[in-house]
């Protein structure tokens, strides 16, 4: 064997020709930000963001969730509560179809996971869009699910974590959907009286009617960086208004500059700033793995 050939990572083979190589599916990723090629394991161990330019790619609500939360007693919240066709709605597929589709590209029962757990110690409930499930929309279970959240932490006395991805209110559900909008926010009015925080992160993207209901009425609201959030997307607000758009508008450091959100948290800081930020919010000691 060659001095060359002792230097190819052993999951990369040669056809006995030299002339093209077979690379496992898997084994790389592509930045799509920086292009940079870059092997999947080592992807994922940084959480999903690039090593060599920090772009945050998009990832699922469940692998977000075992990022953040201790490994400890973890609860779903609003399991029961399954998505149905009330207004019999068709476009060009029937909703019920879509729905079964989207169960079974994602694995998941409807966009949005509420978890009650704990991180660095400090108890909380976390809900966690899923932009797989039909673009993350707000439907009549994203709703419910996100109030029975809210119940929880009036019950147990913890602060209320919320992390957006959506693509806005579920049309095919119609009226039923933009309920929501009210729904969730008068929930959060309820925690807000009982001295609850509720923390808002947005993340890529947070567009449509979760962006004008309770994605921006947290006591912090956060995102991450890049993240591309507004009501409206930019090609039709340029369409509307007949301008161009400035450079980064809707993404979250012009956000940030012109005041519309607090802060942005690299995710892979996540855990401890919202460890953080929810001992500070309550009031109460942070644990000794937290440093202040």
């Amino acid at each position: 064997m060659s001095w060359f050939q002792n230097i190819i990572p052993p999951k990369i083979k040669r056809k006995e020709n030299g002339e093209k190589k077979i690379v496992p599916e898997g084994l790389w990723s592509k930045c799509s930000s920086c292009e940079a090629v870059l092997y999947y394991t080592d992807l994922v161990k940084n959480l999903n963001v690039c090593p060599r330019c920090d772009f945050h790619n998009r990832i699922s609500a469940r692998t977000r969730i075992d990022y953040l939360l201790d490994e400890n007693i973890r609860q779903e919240i609003g399991i029961e509560v399954q998505p149905t066709d009330p207004l019999k709605f068709k476009d060009s597929k029937r909703y019920a179809d879509r729905l079964s589709q989207a169960k079974l590209n994602i694995d998941e029962d409807d966009s949005l996971i509420v978890m009650k757990g704990s991180i660095l110690s400090v108890p909380l409930v976390v809900a966690v869009f899923e932009f797989g499930f039909m673009g993350g929309s707000m439907g009549s279970v994203v709703g419910e699910r996100f109030v029975r959240g809210i119940n929880a932490c009036i019950d147990h006395q913890v602060p209320f974590v919320c992390f957006t991805a959506s693509g806005g209110a579920r049309m095919q559900e119609g009226l039923f959907s933009l309920m929501q909008m009210a729904k969730t926010s008068a929930a959060l009015t309820r925690l807000s009286r009982e001295k609850l925080p509720f923390i808002s992160v947005l993340t890529d993207p947070t567009m449509g009617g979760v962006s004008a209901s309770f994605a921006f009425i947290g006591d912090v609201v956060v995102a991450e960086p890049g993240a591309l959030i507004g009501f409206a997307g930019p090609r039709v607000i340029e369409q509307t208004v007949r301008q161009k758009l400035p450079e980064g508008f809707q993404r979250a450091e012009f956000l940030l500059d012109h005041g519309a959100v607090d802060m942005i948290i690299d995710r892979r800081q996540m855990r401890e700033k919202i460890a953080n930020l929810s001992t500070l919010l309550m009031r109460i000691p942070a644990p000794a793995t937290i440093s202040v």
